[in-house]
């Protein structure tokens, strides 16, 4: 009897299991089509279903059996995200905020999201929190293809950038599991995304849909919330199409609850909680301890995180070097950081056309890529984990690889001191 029961149980959850990767399939198809215009879609969509399907074979043959390839923190998120179940059954389902904002273990979100699907399978479901994770990636290049769109790149380089993005190695390995990263990477482009659109147009409707964004990045990683504020706060003074009564208005609403939010004075805010995350990542023990493990690099700064910064900015932007030795994931990383260079060197001729015919749209870039690469620079000391950690600014700097690669000139584009840039260069002096 109670064999035939466990029988039942474990049918009910193979079922249940496969019910929810066939969902995220159909729901990538609904995304592309209401996504795209119908010539496009026919276009992008293979891609994103060969994307999706890679995903999950990668999970099956090499994350979950391929012995200890590689693995950590994805083994570390299902097991929280099973104890919340555990939780929920004796509490009642609610969400569940997880560790304190200045350990650096703040998960709550994609650990959540995995204690539902784990809840409706009734047991352990890697394959089915691996396909909601693979259709979070697959979002995520629909969202690169029309914030390359919204920087005038044409389709076929916005195609490109799309495949690009979908296939890079190292976003590939991180969304095969429960890894956070890809929730990471969503979120930052869909923040930056709604930045940008709302320098061109300006819609009240936008700061709204934002709020929930930085809401769920801070229960992701909050210290990217940080990162991206620059841009945030440069969209709304820079909107194009706002009146200056609707900028300070709207200012107003935003800037009063947030200051309250913060708590300026509190220690217990989330200003207090950057600090403790800035000096916790920073701290010469922890830098000693991560150095100390597979793919670690030493850097003689005196024990300052400010010390050595030039070798720690070429560290964290162009390695794992070819010579470097170090895990086989590391060795791995060399194929991603080959494509990386090709991005690189296409994001300098970008950043220089865009800033020829857009300057506003640069500096809310810019803003991102230059802080994010300084402070990850003051805590380097593992290849390995920069080669993750990264993974926003990679995607925000392809962004520029795509304005790069059109051929099509913007109507718009001009040289630097036209009239129709008067209004950028008058806001880049201020």
């Amino acid at each position: 009897m109670s064999a035939e029961g466990g029988f039942e149980a474990d049918w009910r959850w193979f079922c249940v299991e496969y019910i929810i990767v066939a969902a995220a399939a159909v729901m990538l198809v609904f995304i592309v089509h209401v996504s795209f215009n119908a010539d496009v879609a026919r276009r992008v969509l293979p891609v994103l279903l060969l994307a999706f399907i890679t995903r999950l074979a990668v999970h099956v043959m090499l994350m979950r059996n391929g012995g200890t390839w590689y693995g950590g923190d994805n083994l570390t998120y299902e097991s929280i995200s099973m104890e919340i179940v555990e939780e929920w059954k004796r509490e009642g389902v609610h969400f569940v905020a997880l560790g304190q904002a200045g350990s650096l273990k703040s998960v709550a979100v994609p650990c959540n999201l995995f204690a539902i699907v784990i809840y409706l399978c009734g047991g352990k479901a890697a394959l089915a929190c691996t396909a909601v994770v693979a259709l979070l990636a697959c979002g995520l290049c629909v969202l690169m293809y029309r914030f390359a769109r919204l920087l005038d790149v044409d389709e076929r380089s916005a195609f490109r950038l799309l495949i690009i993005s979908a296939f890079t190695p190292a976003f590939l390995v991180h969304t095969s599991d429960t890894f956070k990263d890809g929730f990471n990477a969503f979120l930052v482009i869909a923040c930056l995304g709604l930045a940008c659109s709302n320098m061109k147009r300006f819609d009240m409707r936008k700061l709204f849909v934002l709020g929930p964004l930085l809401w769920a990045l801070w229960h992701v990683r909050p210290y990217m919330v940080f990162m991206c504020a620059p841009s945030l706060i440069l969209s709304v003074l820079g909107s194009r199409r706002s009146p200056s009564l609707r900028v300070m208005a709207t200012l107003s609403m935003v800037l009063v609850p947030v200051l309250i939010l913060l708590g300026v004075a509190a220690e217990e805010g989330p200003f207090g909680a950057m600090r403790e995350q800035l000096e916790y990542g920073q701290s010469d023990d922890l830098r000693r301890a991560v150095a100390s493990e597979d793919s670690g690099v030493v850097f003689e700064d005196g024990g300052s995180p400010w010390g050595a910064l030039g070798p720690k900015l070429l560290y964290t932007l162009l390695s794992p070097f070819p010579w470097a030795e170090g895990t086989m994931m590391l060795q791995f990383g060399k194929i991603e950081v080959v494509i990386w260079y090709y991005l690189l060197y296409s994001a300098v001729r970008g950043a220089r056309r865009l800033w020829r015919y857009d300057r506003s749209m640069f500096w809310i870039l810019l803003l991102f890529i230059v802080p994010s690469m300084v402070a990850y620079a003051t805590t380097m000391a593992n290849i390995g984990l920069i080669f993750r950690q990264r993974m926003p600014i990679v995607m925000v700097t392809s962004l520029l690889s795509a304005v790069a690669w059109t051929r099509v000139p913007p109507k718009k584009e001009q040289a630097p001191d036209s009239l129709s840039n008067e209004r950028a260069g008058d806001y880049v002096k201020t």
